[in-house]
């Protein structure tokens, strides 16, 4: 967005750094700003997929072809700050901008050695394919790709290299400063840093809608998850297709919402699809809408965006607010056509004090009505089986005697 200072510090991150051997005598320059392709050190990487033709379940649900005439998310930009995106994937082609690598500077973030970040941004962009039914709930939206780790939790202890928490930071204020409009966040911090949390200020400061995966640790200790935990910041939990609490998505006050994040399907290595469960995956959902809800409504602040999504959700299957729901389970096409004041909850007009409730008296007329209506299907009932006995003993007994008045016993 317009007005963001570009060039930062760097901060003192350990990384890895790699060097590009020199290329063939009398090779043209890049063109000055280019960012370079480097040549990955992936510690692991990401079994192959097939393509998958059918209709994923968290598609049928969200219908992106309904929303579509609303809106696609054309001239949004995404930021999805994770393992990078692999540009190659032919339902994300020309869908990702240059982005940049942090875990291995010189990049631009187009490529994953994991598919993790690939895997995100398909939820939210991918495009439609031929013989395909998946595709993402904004696919006209752009990626910007912001490559810090190969794996969920920041500094974490899982397989795959990380960047720093004060990495993280930086990889949050180059992407808004870089003009991303919507940020997704589906790695995890499990400590509050201040270097991340003056970062996360920056962005809603710069009116960029922040969402964050509330992470997957529900089972090991529930610990508090950054940044979701961060004021402003749209925490989003994990649900199965029955719209049923996902058993390993965190729970606590830093739940706003929950989105598909079980068995979800998306982009992966091959190039193909794989299904995903984690709330990793539920994050995009509520990314996606956020684009569509700003090409819909451009004018519409980052923190109203947020105050929509939350206040369109369907309601949770135990009732309004909960640490396992947050306000409910995210719904894209209420997000875009509630017309309500964002944030304000329905009503009733109160009634005058001398007027009877309107509903009371229709549910009073309902039960006259059926009433009378048990009456009258009785009567009958009870005349034809009158008639029935009229027919069955009666009129032969009369035949019998010839009509004749029967005579004293």
């Amino acid at each position: 967005m317009p007005g963001r200072r570009l060039g930062l510090a760097l901060t003192h991150v350990v990384l890895a750094v790699l060097v590009l051997p020199a290329g063939p005598a009398g090779a043209a320059p890049a063109p000055a700003g280019a960012a370079r392709r480097v040549a990955l050190d992936c510690t692991t990487r990401a079994t192959p997929g097939k393509f998958v033709a059918e209709e994923p379940w968290a598609q049928r649900r969200y219908q992106p072809d309904r929303l579509a005439p609303l809106a696609t998310g054309a001239g949004i930009t995404v930021a999805v700050i994770d393992s990078g995106v692999d540009e190659k994937h032919p339902q994300l082609r020309g869908r990702v901008t240059d982005g940049t690598d942090l875990l291995d500077p010189g990049g631009d973030g187009t490529d994953d050695c994991v598919y993790h970040g690939t895997a995100v941004a398909s939820i939210i962009a991918a495009s439609a394919r031929d013989g395909v039914r998946f595709h993402g709930l904004a696919p006209e939206a752009k990626i910007m790709p912001v490559r810090i780790s190969e794996q969920q939790d920041i500094g974490g202890e899982q397989q795959g290299r990380t960047v720093s928490e004060a990495g993280f930071a930086q990889a949050i204020r180059w992407a808004v400063d870089h003009d991303a409009d919507v940020l997704n966040l589906s790695v995890v911090l499990y400590e509050d840093n201040r270097a991340v949390r003056t970062a996360i200020e920056y962005a809603i400061a710069r009116n960029v809608v922040v969402v964050a995966a509330v992470g997957n640790r529900y089972t090991t200790g529930n610990p508090r998850p950054y940044p979701a935990s961060y004021d402003g910041v749209l925490g989003v939990g994990a649900v199965d297709e029955n719209g049923v609490h996902a058993s390993f998505s965190q729970t606590g006050p830093w739940v706003d919402l929950v989105a598909p994040g079980v068995g979800v399907l998306a982009a992966t290595a091959g190039p193909g699809h794989s299904r995903n469960d984690g709330t990793s995956y539920a994050a995009p959902f509520v990314a996606a809408t956020a684009a569509l809800l700003r090409q819909y409504q451009p004018k519409l602040p980052a923190a109203e965006v947020v105050a929509r999504i939350v206040a369109s959700a369907d309601p949770a299957p135990d009732g309004g607010r909960s640490d396992a729901y947050g306000s409910g389970v995210l719904n894209p096409y209420r997000a875009l056509t509630d017309t309500r004041p964002a944030g304000a909850a329905p009503t009733a007009a109160a009634l005058p004090a001398d007027q009877a409730d309107p509903v009371a008296v229709a549910r009073q007329h309902r039960r006259e009505q059926a009433g009378v209506r048990a009456l009258w299907l009785a009567g009958v009932a009870g005349g034809l089986a009158a008639l029935a006995l009229f027919l069955a003993v009666v009129l032969p007994r009369g035949a019998r005697r010839g009509w004749q008045p029967a005579g004293p016993a």
